[in-house]
Parts: C-alpha cells; structure tokens; sequence
C-alpha cells in the first residue's frame, strides 16, 4: 500500500441535495453521474458522493449512521479578502454558515460552513 489518498468519497443517504450543493454551491463540475454516484473533477484525489445504501450488500456496517463530526473538505483560497469573499459568495449561493472569516492561531484566516449533510468544511488562506 501506498501512504496516499486517491480517492475521498462522502457516503449519503440524501444525494439529490448533495449533488447539487457540490455542484451548484462549491462549483465543481460532474464528471460521472450513476444516479447513486457521482464523481466531480477535481484537481489530486478524485472526489465523489454516494448513497450508502449501494454498499448494503458489501457490509451491514454501511447501515450504521454517521454520529458528530466525522471529516472536514478544507478548499484554498488566494488571499485573505478571498476567504471574506469566498465566505459571503457561499452563504448567497445557499451554504449554511457556522464560523464568519477569523484569524486563526496556526496563521491562517478561516471560515467554517455545513453542507445538506450537515459535514462542517472550511475555506483558509494562510496568513
């Protein structure tokens, strides 16, 4: 094996709003829609969302919920004013937002927002 990420799937019960969150909200674009998976194009690790019930015949551990905070997506931003930006651009577009831009102690400027799901994800730029 490999130390490498290849892949980060988000495992769903819901789909239709995370697709559309993903690829209306974040701006990426499909590159593979199966109805319950998608997979958007993106830049190092494919990214993809699929409904947990496809692996129910695989593992009964598929059935298990998802309780608290289980991953963060963290999304670069070029400056400073683009976390601002980037901030009020997302919650316009329907983003749910947790933490307005601050200043962080590890040196980057940070804002916190939610997907459907409810996964907490963060745009930085270092300072």
């Amino acid at each position: 094996m490999l130390s490498k990420i290849s892949l980060v799937t988000i495992w769903t019960d819901h789909i239709e709003p995370m697709k559309k969150f993903y690829k209306d909200v974040m701006g990426f674009d499909i590159i593979n829609d199966l109805g319950e998976y998608v997979e958007f194009k993106n830049e190092g690790a494919r990214f993809a969302l699929c409904e947990r019930k496809v692996m129910l015949d695989f593992s009964d551990k598929y059935r298990i919920k998802a309780i608290g905070q289980r991953f963060e997506l963290a999304f670069p931003c070029r400056s400073v004013d683009d976390v601002d930006k980037s901030y009020e651009t997302l919650l316009d577009k329907g983003a749910i937002g947790i933490q307005s831009p601050k200043n962080m102690p590890w040196n980057q400027r940070t804002a916190l927002f939610e997907d459907p799901d409810g996964n907490i994800h963060e745009i930085f730029c270092d300072l």
